[in-house]
């Protein structure tokens, strides 16, 4: 059996029915349950959670038969956003399994795995032996693991409200897009008894998802949510994913708000409570976030972009918030876990502490105008950014990083970042510059090499 076509580097994921079905995540459970017990004897229990796909509870039971088979107990905490799940993982002191396909179309399903405390599985720190143990045939256990329940949302909603000060907060009217996924459950019950006036758009659980993909990077899926802020006269509006891990925020006149943006804003409400702090953003975030952080007093940590690379370097270096620009963010007070909901209380504070709109507040951490993440498809992805290394190796002024893909900064200021995708033949172009005409002009003429 070859899993190589799901087992990616950062969690597990596929088409259902087509590499990814019940005998299989059975056989991943046991696989885990036999990898925690070679790395502890006394491991105990795993914690399970799903999102509202139609394929996710079959999956999560068999994925729980194949770890109390191998003797160990599971905790099932029944539909759960990723975030929740982290915070389980984190509150029980037990490693976890998350069923979701995150934002991808309704025929994908996945498993996000984590160690106690949040502490991400991927390909290097434990996949890659899942994967092998699986391959390889899974051993028959001795089976005796129970199987309990738990019900840790009005917690999860408890923990969050106690990490960001809403006291005192002004009335405000948020329309939040959930997308039919998981910010429908959880959101309810984080906002009870907060002052601001939801007004919902999708909230019903639906993995087929009806009115749009649950996928807020796409501008596609922003639509209703601008439309509907406007409508409202709302002050804010909310986008979540399926599993409600990322959000993405629009402004009151129904304008998207940069996700590097919103890091700026949650580093510099972090560094108030910790002065002279760690924040870790990633290469492709705005080159305002480090500057932003600098100004504040703190400590800003350049890493490569995933998730975990950044949890990583957090633990390494003790940061206490770190943000990518595809709005995931990370808290040191949340297990170092991302947690969409958790930057969405802290705008919807920081928006309560400001007489005025939100477009006001966020003029100041949004600097620079930026291309966006623009995919070509390519035949050779190693060719195609060897020749854009080329066409600026020898310019005056230029260096060049090779951290994560290529990066050239120009000294002008303006910046470009060059990546190859994990997973399919794609390159991923970020652009950043002083003003719009520069931003298109060095824009074009990378893609002019790339799409050559």
């Amino acid at each position: 059996m070859d899993l190589s076509a799901i087992v990616k580097a950062y969690d597990i994921r596929g088409v259902v029915g087509d590499g990814l079905d019940e005998p299989v995540v059975r056989d991943l459970g046991a696989a885990l349950a036999l990898l925690l017990r070679s790395e502890d004897p006394g491991a105990r229990a795993v914690v399970v959670g799903h999102d509202m796909r139609e394929s996710s509870p079959a999956l999560a039971a068999a994925f729980a038969d194949g770890v109390t088979d191998q003797g160990l107990d599971v905790v099932s905490i029944g539909l759960a956003s990723t975030d929740m799940l982290y915070y389980a993982s984190g509150v029980l002191d037990l490693p976890g399994a998350m069923f979701t396909a995150s934002h991808n179309p309704a025929r994908y399903n996945g498993i996000k795995l984590c160690r106690a405390g949040a502490t991400p599985i991927g390909e290097d720190t434990g996949l890659r032996t899942i994967r092998e143990t699986v391959e390889a045939g899974v051993p028959a256990g001795p089976g005796g693991g129970r199987r309990t329940t738990q019900d840790l949302l009005s917690g999860y909603a408890a923990h969050l409200r106690g990490l960001v000060d809403l006291s005192g907060a002004r009335p405000l009217r948020v329309v939040v897009d959930a997308g039919n996924g998981m910010g429908g459950h959880t959101v309810p019950a984080v906002f009870a008894g907060l002052p601001f006036e939801v007004v919902p758009l999708y909230f019903e659980l639906d993995g087929t998802f009806p009115n749009h993909e649950a996928n807020p990077l796409d501008p596609a899926n922003l639509v209703d949510l601008q439309k509907r802020v406007l409508a409202e006269s709302a002050d804010i509006g909310l986008a979540f994913d399926g599993d409600a891990d990322r959000c993405f925020v629009v402004d009151e006149r129904g304008e998207p708000v940069s996700p590097s943006a919103i890091t700026a804003l949650v580093a510099v409400r972090e560094l108030a409570k910790s002065p002279g702090a760690v924040i870790i953003h990633n290469l492709i975030t705005s080159r305002a976030v480090p500057e932003i952080v600098a100004e504040h007093g703190g400590r800003a940590v350049r890493t490569r972009v995933g998730h975990s690379f950044i949890k990583q370097t957090m633990a390494e270096s003790g940061a206490v918030f770190g943000g990518e620009h595809s709005a995931h963010y990370y808290f040191r007070d949340f297990w170092r876990a991302d947690s969409g909901m958790l930057a969405a209380l802290h705008v919807l504070a920081a928006l309560a502490e400001s007489p005025g709109p939100l477009s006001a507040l966020m003029r100041q951490y949004a600097r620079y105008p930026s291309s966006g993440e623009i995919n070509s498809t390519v035949d050779d992805v190693p060719g195609r950014i060897a020749a854009v290394r080329a066409a600026y190796a020898d310019r005056p002024g230029v260096t060049i990083d090779l951290l994560d893909g290529l990066t050239v900064d120009l000294p002008d200021g303006s910046w470009f970042n060059l990546r190859p995708s994990n997973t399919e033949p794609l390159l991923r172009l970020n652009v950043e510059a002083r003003d719009e005409a520069t931003l298109a002009a060095l824009r074009d003429d990378v893609l002019a090499i790339v799409r050559g």
